[in-house]
């Protein structure tokens, strides 16, 4: 399949709809779910494949309920850029109508070959979306046309779509109405129209061993704080990964971006401390959390997803970062950096990364759409430094010289069980031990929150936790997070080496998992 039909059938000067790059060979696994107002209202469900977003029309809607079928009308291949598409195609153009995302996520085919099984007609998978969740199978009626096609709720009833949320974006969170307010030839301001500078969350990388074929270009991996930032009226608002405001911790960086001359925009970045060195220094930053040091503070920037008045997500990553460079950061001061391309040979980059010490790279499809809150493998991460979030569940009490406390026992979500990683003994402080002894006294526990923590009845104990150790824990409520930086995993799953580097409060505890490849 080419994407020949989808360009000859628009006029890119008039419609907002990507154009695409060349098709790609990079294996994918997205799905979306457009809800397409046109000349009659449908669902546009896509899969992709072999580098395009196979695409289906289903006039009813998503069957949820086990046995239920639809009919889904095959259309032409769509480019991957299509999966961040939202917004309003011209009346009088093909497709005329309002465009939301309903739905995205990913999809596991059920078989051996989804490719060989979906030119067969018969293609049995499951979802992982915001809305819809499960298994379903599309089934072609007749091989003569290859367009008529059934898609079938499969395996258990999904959950139910409220009224409500059939009619929100899972992107922007606005309703159809909304994102077509400039439809039908109503005319509005651009500051009233659909697209408006608002937090989106940040697209995420998966973790890799090695770097993989394709085109890729590669930039630095900071060990700071993720920051959006939305500039909206003259305001400026900075927001961490969970939402959280920044701004009255960072206000230097808020008030540099406030300086920025753009009317408005919504940018990706990191909020980073600079050592002696230069290097990002995830220690230093939490002195300045502390307000007892003043390190040397930078944003550096990497995305920009909205720009005067456009939503830029669905461009390909190429074309934001030259506008983010080109356009918004232009003579900004040293305090606003933009992160740059190092190139596209990740194995020389991985070496002179590890020779000077830094953590590693973030790769990226060179056409790769913004997807947010979605860890799609468009973007990844190469370590030259094991570092991760870990939920303190308790502490061992100090011994020696030491004040306070003696060891942080920390671990990771595993389906709703806090799964022990390991004690933590170095990387503090005399001051640093004091203020987090202050933080952990008041969130004490009745209970150990390991459940994989032995009984002292079986007579075994976790790796490098002494029976004495265990009866004079003191287990505290599993909400807080810490960076811990490590050597590597033991066969057992426990840290090796693992350095305390500082609390964070921009990841929910319940969030957080052991980063596995892939």
């Amino acid at each position: 399949m080419s994407l020949r039909d989808y360009l000859s059938k628009r006029d890119f000067s008039r419609s907002q709809e990507p154009r695409g790059n060349r098709r790609t060979n990079n294996p994918g696994s997205r799905f979306v779910v457009q809800k397409h107002a046109a000349s009659r209202l449908h669902y546009d469900f896509r899969l992709e494949m072999s580098g395009t977003l196979r695409s289906w029309a289903v006039p009813k809607g998503i069957p949820l309920k086990k046995g239920e079928k639809r009919l889904a009308v095959q259309v032409e291949d769509h480019p991957l850029e299509y999966a961040g598409f939202e917004g309003v195609i011209p009346k009088g153009e093909y497709g005329g109508g309002t465009v939301m995302l309903w739905d995205h996520g990913t999809y596991q085919p059920l078989g051996s070959n989804a490719k060989r099984e979906l030119a067969e007609g018969k293609l049995h998978f499951a979802l992982q979306g915001k809305k819809l969740s499960g298994e379903w199978t599309l089934v072609r009626l007749r091989k003569e046309d290859g367009k008529q096609w059934l898609l079938l709720k499969s395996g258990a009833d999904a959950r139910p779509i409220s009224k409500r949320q059939d009619d929100i974006s899972v992107v922007s969170q606005r309703s159809m109405t909304e994102i077509g307010r400039t439809a039908n030839g109503e005319k509005k301001s651009r500051r009233a129209g659909a697209s408006q500078p608002r937090f989106v969350e940040p697209m995420m990388a998966k973790l890799v061993e090695s770097p993989p074929a394709g085109d890729w270009n590669y930039e630095l991996k900071f060990d700071g704080f993720r920051a959006i930032a939305v500039k909206l009226n003259g305001k400026v608002q900075l927001f961490s990964r969970n939402k959280k405001d920044l701004g009255e911790r960072f206000p230097e960086i808020r008030d540099a971006l406030s300086s920025l001359p753009a009317e408005d925009f919504v940018c990706d970045g990191e909020i980073v401390a600079l050592d002696a060195r230069g290097h990002s220094s995830f220690q230093l930053l939490q002195g300045n959390a502390r307000d007892d040091e003043r390190p040397e503070l930078a944003y550096y920037l990497f995305d920009l997803l909205h720009f005067n008045g456009e939503d830029l997500t669905a461009r390909p990553l190429g074309e934001r970062r030259g506008l983010l460079e080109k356009k918004l950061l232009r003579g900004a001061g040293e305090r606003l950096r933009h992160s740059g391309n190092l190139g596209t040979a990740a194995q020389p980059l991985l070496k002179a990364v590890r020779a000077r010490g830094l953590e590693g790279l973030i790769g990226k499809r060179v056409a790769s759409v913004y997807e947010p809150g979605r860890r799609s493998g468009a973007w990844i991460k190469l370590k030259c430094l094991n570092e991760q979030e870990f939920v303190i569940g308790g502490y061992t009490a100090p011994q020696g010289s030491r004040d306070y406390l003696g060891a942080l026992l920390v671990g990771y979500y595993q389906g709703k069980k806090l799964h022990f990683a390991g004690k933590v003994g170095t990387g503090f402080d005399t001051k640093t031990l004091r203020l987090l002894h202050r933080k952990l006294s008041t969130q004490r526990w009745p209970r150990c929150p390991f459940p994989d923590l032995p009984e002292k009845s079986t007579g075994r104990w976790a790796q490098n936790i002494t029976a004495r150790e265990m009866a004079a824990c003191t287990w505290i409520k599993p909400t807080l997070v810490c960076q811990i930086k490590f050597t590597e995993w033991t066969r057992d799953g426990k840290l090796r080496h693992p350095v305390f580097l500082g609390l964070r409060d921009d990841k929910a505890a319940r969030l957080v998992r052991r980063e596995k490849l892939g």
